[in-house]
């Protein structure tokens, strides 16, 4: 199901979880990977494809929320602001939500606007884990050390390190440990 108005959602209570990040940071690829789809989710080497909220049902018991990137996005700014809106609404509004997955590329030094967004969600009790994406472009000790970068920068104004997954779309680093970290949170739902 897709649309831009977050009442047209799905009505149903089965647990969401939600993938954004900054636009081109690979986050179709990544949703294509977790579902071992090829094009589920298009790809695009233009930023800013995802222009709506796309929920995908996974094995019938949750879904997969493909949110609009942020940042880049080839967009006029009234578009832009669109996308803020139903965004900023569909965090606020979704009771499905169980978390969000922040995707951030790990050849990049923290950015403004992921760490103001990781903020926003903080700030408004949104839970969240940032997914680092395509790892296989760094040797093991750059990955290393781009990851503790981002826990220094993160832990000035954090408590500690949000949860976070090291991940690569092309050579399927990090698809089980996603899953089973959103498997883990629906099975500790069901004992509720």
């Amino acid at each position: 199901m897709s649309n831009s108005d977050v009442s047209k959602c799905p009505k149903n209570t089965i647990p969401e979880y939600a993938f954004i990040g900054r636009s081109n940071v690979g986050k179709s690829s990544l949703i294509n990977m977790l579902t071992n789809r090829k094009s589920l989710a298009k790809t695009s080497g233009r930023p800013g494809k995802t222009q709506l909220i796309n929920h995908f049902i996974i094995n019938k018991n949750w879904y997969l929320v493909d949110l609009p990137g942020y940042g880049y996005a080839k967009v006029s700014k009234s578009a832009k602001k669109t996308f803020q809106k139903f965004i900023t609404q569909y965090f606020s509004l979704r009771e499905q939500l169980v978390s969000a997955f922040v995707l951030v590329d790990i050849r990049h030094k923290p950015q403004p606007i992921d760490l103001e967004f990781m903020q926003w969600l903080g700030e408004n009790g949104i839970p969240f884990s940032i997914i680092f994406t395509k790892a296989d472009k760094l040797k093991p000790k750059a990955i290393e050390k781009h990851v503790a970068d981002y826990k220094a920068i993160m832990l000035e104004a954090w408590e500690e390190m949000p949860n976070y997954f090291i991940t690569s779309s092309s050579k399927d680093i990090g698809k089980e440990a996603v899953l089973e970290y959103i498997h883990s949170l629906n099975k500790n739902m069901r004992l509720d």
